[in-house]
């Protein structure tokens, strides 16, 4: 089945003759909303133990973790690359020399041929900027940018501790740089109607990333988010039903700029941490449900994309 949006396998082979998988990292950073800087408590749907792999600890170092996760692919692929992600909580909130330590650390480690760092945009000073730019020259470095919602009411409500214009403030900042750009958004966050979710694609698209991951909104034990949804039920649509979630995607594609890089559609949380919406579904099974309704319904990305 011919592919029916921009993947982000095809996008790497243009970087790389080799197969490349990304290494989850915990380098121990913090968050501006987390240390008072900007708030606390962090945003209310965050609990980080959910995408951080069993290596990820940050009693280890980055090459510790680095090596371990090479351990769990390379036995399956000897021959493979590997992109260092720093990924727990906000990678570029420190003082440049440590940050500049940790990505040259990562870089030295045997078969890592990149980086890949997860930020906020309201962590990106132009010091920062400056060391990026020269890394950029000399190895593959993507920026993935939290952007979570265009609207700054639910940025607001999410305790995100930063405004849509500062996301474009930053992406736009970075991606001049020639710094490969990506930005990272949550479907499904409350208050925001299946409108809103839509026409936030135009906006996504009006800035100049290369890459972009969506994925649903889950709710997660232990934080503020799971208890205000017990407080107010109505206000959420979890998207219980995976085919209705699939029909908001496919919406969302169909209005992305066409050339734009679709990394992911769906996070898996851990079900020990997962209250809702539980689909029972692999990352591909989800693909291949997507792909093929998006053939019977004759749709692909860009088809109902306005260049504003």
């Amino acid at each position: 089945m011919p592919m029916l949006y921009n993947d982000f396998p095809t996008f790497l082979k243009r970087y790389f003759d080799c197969k490349v998988q990304k290494i989850s990292l915990n380098a121990g950073f913090t968050c501006p909303n987390r240390d008072g800087t900007v708030g606390y408590g962090g945003c209310t749907y965050c609990n980080n133990q959910t995408f951080n792999p069993e290596y990820c600890r940050t009693e280890k170092s980055v090459t510790e973790q680095l090596e371990e996760g090479k351990l769990f692919f390379a036995h399956k692929y000897p021959d493979m690359k590997y992109l260092a992600y720093f990924q727990a909580y906000t990678n570029t909130y420190g003082g440049l020399e440590e940050l500049k330590r940790k990505y040259e650390e990562a870089l030295a480690v045997n078969g890592v041929v990149g980086l890949v760092i997860g930020t906020r945009p309201d962590c990106m000073p132009d010091s920062l900027l400056d060391y990026l730019d020269g890394l950029n020259r000399r190895t593959f470095l993507l920026v993935e940018y939290g952007i979570e919602s265009t609207l700054d009411r639910t940025l607001r409500r999410i305790n995100r501790g930063h405004t849509w214009q500062t996301t474009v403030d930053a992406v736009n900042r970075t991606a001049a740089r020639g710094i490969l750009t990506g930005g990272h958004v949550i479907l499904g966050l409350p208050g925001e109607t299946e409108d809103d979710m839509l026409r936030q694609a135009a906006d996504i698209s009006s800035l100049p990333l290369s890459t972009l991951k969506l994925h649903q909104l889950q709710l997660i034990r232990g934080t503020r988010m799971a208890h205000e949804y017990e407080e107010s039920p109505a206000d959420f649509h979890l998207y219980e039903d995976v085919d209705s979630y699939i029909g908001l995607v496919i919406g969302y594609i169909q209005r992305l700029r066409p050339d734009l890089v679709l990394e992911r559609f769906v996070s898996q949380s851990p079900k020990s941490l997962l209250i809702a919406p539980d689909w029972g579904l692999k990352n591909y099974e989800f693909n291949h449900r997507l792909q093929k309704r998006m053939k019977e319904e004759g749709a692909y990305q860009g088809k109902l994309y306005v260049n504003q």
